[in-house]
């Protein structure tokens, strides 16, 4: 059993990721991020759903740079261009990966 609210906050910049599921087809994750600044780009070969649990973001997604805050979800298609621009001091995300 894992809460998802237990967990250490990283280092400024950081983020700390644990996966709670994993079955081939369906990965969940926790995410916990501290002051991220471009985490770089992203191009999943799997599709991807996620909720913002606590804190805020700034997604950058077809060239449009989205404000997302506690409690936004998303659905993001495989091969799908995207970044994280910037997050708050804690944001917390859950991911689902769903490999088709």
């Amino acid at each position: 059993m894992v809460n998802l609210f237990a967990y250490s906050k990283p280092q400024v910049g950081g983020e700390e990721l644990t996966e709670l599921f994993n079955n081939q087809k369906v990965v969940i994750n926790r995410i916990v991020s501290n002051e991220v600044e471009d985490s770089g780009w992203y191009e999943q070969e799997e599709d991807e759903w996620f909720v913002l649990l606590e804190g805020e973001a700034l997604l950058e997604l077809d060239n449009e740079v989205l404000t997302l805050k506690k409690g936004d979800t998303m659905f993001i298609p495989a091969f799908t261009l995207h970044r994280v621009k910037k997050t708050s001091t804690t944001a917390l995300w859950l991911t689902v990966h769903i490999t088709v």
